[in-house]
């Protein structure tokens, strides 16, 4: 039984990192600090220039940026500096409109925005933006997570400064989870403390169906659902779990003008722990209390494994996020907690090691990637199977099985961040048209 105080310090924690967002949530962190450092001078700067971690430079690159069907991070800068609204967090340009992006286009045309990376910082989230106008200077530091502030300041007058150690720490305290804690709550909280997981369901989903209609990105999802494609795979509970989640991130990746619920930082991830869930709990008929438990079995789960990977990482974020979904389809298909354990274990054996190289049109295929590992962990999970310690990094305990994952993710993939980034920002133009 967990005690009301760390009960409620989990829904707090969920509350804290399944949050709404438009867009991928780099260049939208990026449109954020831009909008607070010019709501800070007060007026539309002259020049900005914005300072980047590798990380948020490399996951910002290749992206549709909401409302403008342009990529990259000068039109989501120049957009936070024309229409964002800092009050809406990871919705700040919720309010982009054709006229806007036509001025944030002629503002980019005047070269008044650079963007670089920031060089001598051990931070992977950090965002560091000025903005100048008639003399006058405001800058705005984001760091550690999307939207925390860290460092505020217009004309010398500091607003706000807590830099002061590692940055990346934050505010709120670290709830101490384990894969048994996040199972017991998902599974004892009262279900009224768990309804606003609907809102993940009813958002995502909606993303997924707006993409099947459409073209958007590679088109995964809609392509799934083609005849040569049905006629492969058939028209199954699987083909469809695989269909509407990679048709969601189709959308977000491409830029649609669609809210997604966000999991940890990241819009992908919420899909990809959400959508995977809700078709088969909606094809299979579970329950209301069923569905909202296995959706917070699996956000939470994508929560924990987080705490010690880190928000940005050279691990592709579908692995934990998928890994979450797999706790809550094994949970739907009638497992307890040593079955969604082996989902985990099982999950752990089969992704670790892959790549992040940045957000992108193509994350469809990886997160289809993940939900198709994701199904297969949980039935090999309920029919009693589970990789064994004997095997490469997995461990009897389920929870060291998960430090394994996130230490390979954080520490021994560190290089191939640095090259992955390299390899992004030397292509040859002749590269990327192919």
């Amino acid at each position: 039984m967990i005690p009301s105080s760390q009960r409620k310090a989990i829904a707090d924690l969920l509350r804290r990192e399944v949050v709404p967002a438009i867009g991928c949530t780099e260049p939208m962190a990026v449109a954020l600090c831009t909008a607070r450092a010019r709501e800070l001078l007060g007026g539309l700067p002259e020049r900005i220039e914005v300072l980047l971690s590798a990380n948020i430079l490399k996951n910002a690159m290749g992206v549709g940026i909401p409302g403008t069907g342009m990529i990259g991070l000068p039109i989501a800068v120049a957009l936070g500096a024309q229409i964002g609204r800092s009050e809406c967090g990871l919705e700040v340009l919720r309010d982009v409109t054709p006229e806007a992006v036509a001025r944030a286009r002629d503002y980019l045309a005047a070269d008044a925005v650079s963007v670089a990376l920031k060089e001598g910082i051990s931070e992977t989230l950090y965002v560091e933006v000025h903005c100048t106008a008639g003399g006058r200077r405001a800058e705005a530091v984001i760091a550690g997570s999307h939207t925390r502030f860290v460092y505020l300041a217009c004309d010398g007058e500091v607003v706000l400064d807590r830099r002061t150690g590692a940055s990346s720490r934050e505010e709120e305290p670290c709830v101490p989870l384990t894969l048994r804690r996040v199972f017991d709550y998902a599974l004892a909280a009262p279900i009224d403390e768990l309804a606003f997981i609907d809102e993940a369901r009813r958002l995502n989903m909606a993303a997924a169906e707006l993409a099947l209609g459409g073209e958007y990105g590679h088109s995964l999802g809609r392509t799934l659902r083609g005849r040569r494609e049905l006629h492969v795979m058939g028209d199954s509970l699987f083909s469809r779990m695989l269909a509407y989640t990679s048709a969601a991130c189709d959308a977000r990746m491409a830029g649609a003008m669609v809210p997604v619920m966000s999991n940890s930082g990241s819009g992908n991830q919420g899909i990809a722990a959400t959508v995977p869930v809700a078709v088969y709990a909606r094809q299979t008929g579970a329950s209301e209390e069923r569905t909202r438990r296995a959706l917070v079995l699996s956000h939470l789960t994508a929560i924990y494994i987080k705490q010690s990977l880190g928000r940005l990482s050279a691990l592709c974020g579908c692995v934990v996020a998928a890994t979450g979904s797999s706790c809550g389809i094994a949970y739907l298909m009638g497992g307890g907690y040593r079955e969604v354990a082996c989902a985990v274990q099982n999950m752990i054996a089969n992704l670790t090691g892959m790549i992040c190289d940045g957000a992108k049109p193509s994350c469809a295929l990886k997160v289809s990637s993940g939900v198709s590992t994701a199904v297969m962990s949980a039935l090999l999970a309920v029919e009693g199977k589970c990789v064994t310690s004997a095997e490469g990094i997995i461990d009897d305990d389920v929870d060291r099985s998960i430090r394994n994952l996130t230490a390979i993710g954080r520490e021994g993939m560190a290089a191939t961040d640095r090259l992955v980034l390299d390899i992004m920002t030397h292509k040859k133009p002749a590269d990327c048209e192919r």
